[in-house]
């Protein structure tokens, strides 16, 4: 049965063992929710919450109790007629549709044709609402949050971000509503009586308790003013189960601002009971926590709620109820043993002026402590405060959850060495060494033959004839060779890889690697013809300026071995006069000298040999080099250049404090 109808027979007990509708005076028109001030519920006086009336009371007979159902105000602008019909005018109520769920089942005609007017009535006076207005750094710290997300959703998986994106939702969602209000919900297990602390709270039996479990099967509402609609509609609480509280000046003006709801119980046998309180907690700004001398160190309580809510504790109280069962000084010994249970949930304890949650100790059925609770609330309440420290709270929640995948172990990136070194595996690979000591052979080769002997110079064109020209190397032209450089390029970027992702948190390492291996794809191909294009020009290698005088001087050399061979041969056939000196010598130098000039320009050409090796494997180095770094280094680069900036954004979430930890 809902509390409308229970409340709507008058059969309901308060905690202090009244009915709702014991003699209620026919003529008063109280509150939604609550009672008019003057009004008296018994003839002897009203009683204060939680203390029982003297002697039995008697049940109204079903004239009274429609008499009292016609006479209940349907809004703040009741019509003329319905006001004489009750016997008194209620004051001015409030312009927002609040339904006390007290439905009458039995009206007059005339009471149900003016129920349409008194509707019109509260919808054509809108409230303003002042929205909620957070400070500088937690705006900060939420566009910082928004920034981090949208940087992280191609690199991490939707389950990661999803509770960063709901706290963004959360805090959204809550800046738009009222800032003048804060929504404080009652949480605790069975029998734990916090529907009793409501009401005594609330002043008038709103809430049904009783010894049936459970007995809180819905949250209930009750709001000290106006303007919070929009704030219980986020909670999902329907009008039927809003209520106001009892008309009192004082209690009115200390919890101004306040909406409180009764939750159902955490540790409910039913499952539906506790997804609401799972979800109602989410969305609230505080949560008062009611345990009792028996389960206050219950493990569901500590483990499902407090440990995780460690960080809320600002936004927190936590209060022993049902003392008056506790003897002598056995208060103060289970008041003690919780705050320790607290600490070492992790929550900080709000005492010697630090912040933190607040802990009392009372009893909803005597009253005894409820004042000081009160007034404790109505400070937190009037700071209007706890609606950003909530968001806060959930901010930093959501970023330590989050650490595992921002939070790098060690300082991360490539250093110039890993560059070079890539960069001389992949030249490696290429066989850049091997192509510039080639080149160097060629241009030596080629500076034999242009200052060699023309005898040696035949034998070697006789050699070399079925040779291809030295020009140009060709570079890997065999299968297995082509093979060891593929294998070779593959292990340069694994190794790049594992140096740039190392430290990283998984998601950014995996990110990295994959970087490196998209750019891996075709780089082999891309090197040959990068090498092909970067190696030795076609053709011979260029000579120098001094070739053309050696070329001469060999020649000379040439032309005397000539002259003093036919020298000779004309002597020995009687051409000529004998003379061998002359001959011989001439030819003797040219037989030595020939040999010496080779020397000589081949010790002169290994400077110029070697300047040209190394500029042809230069050239290869840095072909190699690009194209690494363009397939891969580049892309590396990048993720840890996104990276860095998530950190960064990591870090403004956080807090330097925070991500230095």
């Amino acid at each position: 049965m809902e509390h409308g109808d229970s409340h709507a027979r008058g059969d309901t007990t308060d905690p202090g063992g009244r009915k709702d509708g014991d003699a209620r005076p026919r003529g008063g028109v109280p509150e939604p929710g609550g009672r008019k001030d003057g009004d008296s519920r018994a003839r002897g006086g009203v009683p204060e919450p939680g203390a029982r009336k003297d002697g039995g009371t008697s049940r109204r007979t079903e004239s009274s109790r429609r008499a009292e159902s016609s006479s209940r105000p349907e809004s703040s602008s009741r019509p003329a007629s319905a006001s004489g019909a009750g016997g008194s005018s209620s004051g001015t109520e409030s312009a927002t549709p609040w339904d006390d769920g007290l439905i009458a089942r039995r009206v007059s005609e005339a009471g149900a044709a003016e129920q349409p007017a008194a509707a019109e009535a509260r919808a054509s006076g809108p409230q303003v609402v002042t929205p909620l207005a957070y400070d500088g750094p937690l705006r900060s710290r939420l566009d910082a949050l928004r920034e981090l997300v949208g940087l992280s959703r191609a690199r991490l998986d939707g389950r990661t971000l999803a509770e960063a994106g709901k706290v963004l939702d959360e805090a959204a969602s809550r800046r738009r509503l009222s800032g003048q209000h804060t929504v404080v919900a009652i949480a605790g297990a069975t029998g734990s009586g916090k529907s009793q602390l409501f009401n005594a709270l609330a002043g008038v039996t709103i809430s049904e308790t009783g010894v049936r479990r459970p007995t809180t099967a819905s949250p209930l509402a009750c709001s000290w003013s106006d303007g919070a609609a929009g704030l219980i509609d986020r909670l999902g609480i329907p009008p039927r189960l809003r209520r106001r509280p009892a008309q009192n000046a004082a209690a009115d003006g200390q919890l101004r601002g306040l909406v409180l709801v009764d939750l159902p119980d955490h540790d409910s046998a039913a499952v539906q009971h506790r997804e609401q309180v799972d979800r109602v907690l989410a969305l609230v700004d505080a949560v008062i926590w009611v345990v009792d001398p028996e389960k206050y160190a219950d493990a569901v309580l500590h483990e499902r709620y407090l440990r995780p809510m460690a960080g809320h504790a600002e936004i927190m109280f936590v209060v022993l109820n049902q003392i008056d069962r506790l003897p002598g000084e056995a208060t103060d010994q289970v008041l003690d043993d919780l705050r320790r249970l607290l600490d070492e949930d992790g929550i900080a304890l709000g005492e010697h002026g630090e912040p933190g949650a607040t802990v009392l100790a009372l009893s909803a059925l005597t009253g005894d402590g409820v004042g000081e609770l009160r007034e404790a609330l109505g400070q937190f309440v009037a700071e209007r405060g706890a609606a950003a420290r909530r968001i806060s709270a959930d901010v930093d929640a959501a970023g330590w959850r989050l650490r595992p995948v921002y939070a790098a172990r060690r300082r991360t990136g490539l250093s110039e060495e890993a560059r070079d070194d890539f960069s001389a595996r992949l030249a490696d690979a290429i066989g850049a060494t091997a192509a510039g000591e080639a080149a160097e052979r060629a241009w030596l080769r080629n500076a034999n033959r242009a200052c060699g002997t023309p005898w040696l110079r035949l034998w070697r064109w006789y050699q070399d004839r079925g040779e291809p020209p030295t020009g140009r190397l060709t570079l890997r032209a065999q299968t297995d060779e082509e093979a060891t450089a593929r294998q070779r390029v593959e292990q340069a970027v694994r190794t790049v890889a594992d140096q740039a992702s190392a430290g990283l948190p998984t998601p950014w390492a995996q990110a990295v690697r994959e970087a490196a291996v998209r750019g891996a794809q075709g780089l082999p191909e891309a090197l040959d013809e990068l090498a092909a294009r970067a190696g030795l020009p076609p053709g011979r290698p260029p000579r120098p300026g001094w070739w053309p005088a050696a070329v001469l001087v060999q020649a000379a050399m040439t032309i005397l071995q000539v002259i003093g061979g036919l020298w000779l041969v004309g002597q020995i056939v009687g051409v000529m006069a004998p003379n061998l000196g002359v001959p011989v010598l001439l030819m003797m130098a040219g037989i030595v000298g020939g040999p010496f000039v080779e020397w000589g320009c081949r010790m002169a050409a290994r400077g110029p040999a070697r300047r040209y090796g190394l500029e042809a494997e230069r050239r290869l180095r840095e072909a190699a080099a690009g194209c690494g770094r363009a397939r891969v280094l580049d892309p590396v680069a990048a993720e840890l250049l996104r990276y860095r900036e998530v950190r960064e954004q990591y870090g403004r979430v956080m807090g330097v404090g925070a991500v230095a930890r």
